[in-house]
């Protein structure tokens, strides 16, 4: 349901609120916030902002020139179940206070700017995304990096490594075998109670939810479903969905990561995301071409194919992220599509005869990234696609392992770095940029701080296997 200014300033008054918590995303993606007096909040704020410096939030202002004001949007209105005064969050989208005009570094109006995008080339009015974002659930964690040392170790009572383990009251044993998680039943799926929790607290929040269950990696790898919504609210949920999963997390004494790959030799972490073009209250993307697809449904899949090496650097924005994209796992590796083949970057779910059901799944994007950024980069590749009517080539529909060795270099791959993927989006960004949607500008901060903040140190650490193979030569 809609809300307006004045029907969050009523729910205040009568629910008698005190605290006003205003959210905010930064560019790498983590929610920022500050809490407000309820006072400091009227119509106007919703209009020009409450002001705060912005030279501190990464890859934002310049000390010289940091005011910034946060602009809460009335529809995310929603009680924050994690604070002990009662406390309304919402969302927040950027202005710079000086001139009145949405801040281009902005994730969240970046987002809005690619919908708009969209309602200017009357292509479709409305963008649904459903992203399908899995994390794991462990029991402890510790890491550390100093110039003399570097590890990290993780536990979970549901690893497999734990089957030999000495534990209180004795080992029941119950611990799923490596990618051999999926579906499984108590005693072995030991997370029930506590995803039914973080699916029940979303809800109460606002976020439109669908089910929940174990996914396939040993020691607590799991996924909830949330139904999808438009692009900017879709981005809304995913983010109360990660805010809501570690604090239950945190109620049980456990901790969450969406990391794409915490643990070796076992399944990574992804976010599926599927996405569909409307226009008029009618879906765009049904039609009699391959797999009940329109052509415009094709020439979409042809752009987030063509410029998917660039897309990367948005969808899957960290180092870790390579270490899922490799060949050998269900990883989408192959920048192919097909109806059934999961190591295709983009498949068709099955949507049965319902016109409204037919979507396309983008598999490669991971949840470190941020949503509003991935998101918006999508439906820009996507659209670049229809309006210059890319051809996505032949469906990969054959078992990827069945390929010869020169079969298999016919088809394209995801970049194998995050530096390459960086260096694919310096090449080949006219498609966010040429749209208005992203500015030059913020696609080089964006990789700059890429490069300085995470390539570049990763470079310069010993890695704690190195040890293993170097340390005697």
């Amino acid at each position: 349901m809609t809300k307006t200014p004045q029907d969050v300033l009523k729910w205040i008054q009568d629910e008698q609120i005190k605290i006003i918590d205003l959210k905010f995303i930064d560019t790498p993606g983590i929610w920022q916030h500050c809490s407000f007096y309820y006072d400091q909040l009227d119509e106007s704020s919703f209009v020009d902002g409450i002001p705060f410096d912005g030279s501190s939030i990464r890859g934002w202002k310049a000390i010289n020139e940091s005011d910034m004001s946060m602009v809460p949007d009335p529809n995310t209105a929603w009680i924050d179940p994690f604070c002990k005064e009662k406390t309304l969050s919402l969302i927040c989208s950027i202005k710079e206070p000086r001139t009145g005009e949405w801040y281009n570094r902005d994730p969240r109006t970046i987002a809005a700017k690619a919908v708009e995008y969209l309602q200017q080339t009357g292509l479709g009015d409305t963008v649904y995304i459903g992203p399908e974002a899995e994390f794991f659930i462990f029991d402890d964690v510790r890491f550390d990096q100093t110039e003399n040392s570097g590890y990290y170790f993780m536990d979970s009572v549901e690893g497999r490594w734990n089957s030999g383990a000495i534990e209180e009251g004795g080992n029941l044993g119950y611990k799923p075998g490596y990618k051999q998680g999926y579906f499984p039943v108590a005693p072995t799926d030991t997370a029930q109670d506590i995803r039914t929790e973080m699916l029940l607290t979303m809800a109460a929040c606002g976020v439109p939810i669908e089910k929940h269950h174990h996914e396939v990696a040993s020691g607590g790898q799991n996924e909830l479903g949330i139904k999808f919504d438009t692009l900017v609210n879709a981005a809304d949920n995913l983010m109360i969905y990660k805010y809501v999963i570690k604090n239950v997390a945190k109620k049980y004494g456990k901790t969450v990561t969406f990391m794409p790959k915490p643990i070796f030799n076992d399944n990574g972490s992804g976010m599926h995301t599927h996405q569909s073009i409307w226009k008029g209250g009618q879906p765009l993307f049904a039609g009699d071409k391959y797999a009940g697809l329109s052509q415009m449904a094709l020439w979409y899949i042809g752009g987030i194919l063509k410029h998917a090496p660039a897309l990367l650097a948005l969808t899957n924005p960290t180092t870790n992220s390579y270490k899922r994209l490799v060949p050998g796992f269900e990883a989408p590796v192959n920048l192919a599509y097909s109806q059934g083949n999961r190591s295709a970057s983009v498949r068709i779910p099955l949507s049965g005869t319902n016109p409204k059901a037919k979507r396309l799944e983008f598999r490669c994007p991971d949840a470190t990234s941020n949503p509003y950024l991935a998101f918006a980069a999508m439906l820009c590749a996507g659209i670049d696609g229809i309006k210059n009517q890319i051809d996505p080539g032949e469906p990969l529909d054959v078992d990827i392992y069945d390929l010869s060795p020169e079969e298999l270099a016919k088809v394209p791959s995801t970049p194998g770095s995050l530096e390459a993927a960086l260096e694919c989006l310096e090449k080949d960004h006219a498609f966010l940029t040429d749209t208005g949607v992203f500015t030059v500008d913020f696609i080089e901060s964006w990789i700059e701080y890429k490069l300085d903040n995470e390539v570049n140190p990763m470079r310069l650490r010993p890695h704690p296997y190195e040890f293993s193979l170097y340390y005697d030569c």
